[in-house]
């Protein structure tokens, strides 16, 4: 049976159309100002690619400076050991480091009193969802995701945490129903230290997964000792060190961005910005 048409090709008769290959695209090559940051054809993970062309961004503007010798091919040199200290000598010199006053010191200690107690220690449980090589990710939030709102619940049995942790922790407390015991912030993950000894210092079970280097966390805190307050003079340099350096990462991050907004990159996305440096 034919489609209706007198002239009808799509049976692939001697009427049919040849349909043409389009050409294989060219490889994608990432370039800063037209100098290429890699091979036709090598490939590279999104974070080392951009790397190098934060590294390229730097090693020009110290060119232009007359800071370091022209290039003549091409393909970027990299940075050599040499180059990187003359890289953080223009650094030191373009941006540099801006020590905060006594005032904004006493305004962190005062929003931030918590994170100077010492002696600070807390009792917690959790059950981990470990994040391994191959798992299936979503599922696993999923799985850690229904695991919380079981002991959320406001009829849950009281030892139902501690069953859930035997069934189903990727930790070896998982034995002892999820019990990590005593523990300090410096004792476990940043990431984990952050929301267990935060500004706001809960008990109870923290009603959001909690996200580590080492997977999804069911997290329960049952006990906690809040120290001793530290005395603003006591701790007046470790703020004021903490602060240098925070704005300082800000400031080289806008730099980077400015010049990333000067420049024609291609083939690899780069945060750009038209505002000049603010410290």
């Amino acid at each position: 049976m034919s489609c209706g048409g007198g002239s009808c090709t799509c049976g692939g008769g001697a009427g049919a159309t040849a349909t043409a290959t389009a050409p294989a695209a060219a490889p994608v090559v990432a370039a800063i100002n037209g100098i290429t940051l890699h091979e036709p054809g090598e490939a590279l993970a999104p974070e080392d690619l951009r790397e190098r062309a934060w590294a390229e961004l730097l090693r020009q503007q110290a060119v232009r400076q007359g800071l370091l010798p022209r290039h003549a091919d091409l393909a970027s040199p990299g940075v050599s050991i040499g180059d990187e200290a003359v890289l953080q000598h223009m650094l030191d010199a373009e941006v540099p480091l801006r020590q905060p006053d006594e005032a904004e010191c006493a305004r962190y200690y005062a929003a931030h009193k918590a994170r100077f107690r010492q002696g600070r220690r807390l009792r917690a449980r959790h059950v981990l969802f470990a994040v391994t090589p191959g798992v299936d990710v979503p599922a696993l939030a999923a799985r850690a995701e229904q695991a919380l709102r079981e002991v959320l619940r406001p009829d849950a049995a009281p030892g139902r945490f501690a069953e859930l942790a035997r069934e189903l922790s990727n930790c070896p407390s998982g034995a002892e129903g999820g019990e990590l015991g005593w523990i300090a912030p410096e004792e476990v993950a940043e990431e984990l230290a952050r929301e267990l000894f935060g500004e706001t210092e809960p008990i109870g079970t923290i009603p959001r997964l909690v996200h580590s280097r080492y997977g999804f966390h069911v997290l329960e805190v049952l006990e906690r000792q809040p120290g001793r307050e530290v005395a603003f003079d006591e701790v007046r340099g470790r703020i004021a060190i903490d602060l240098a350096q925070q704005a300082r990462a800000t400031a080289l991050h806008q730099y980077i961005r400015v010049l990333a907004g000067q420049a024609v990159v291609e083939g690899v996305e780069l945060e750009a910005a038209d505002s000049p440096l603010m410290q």
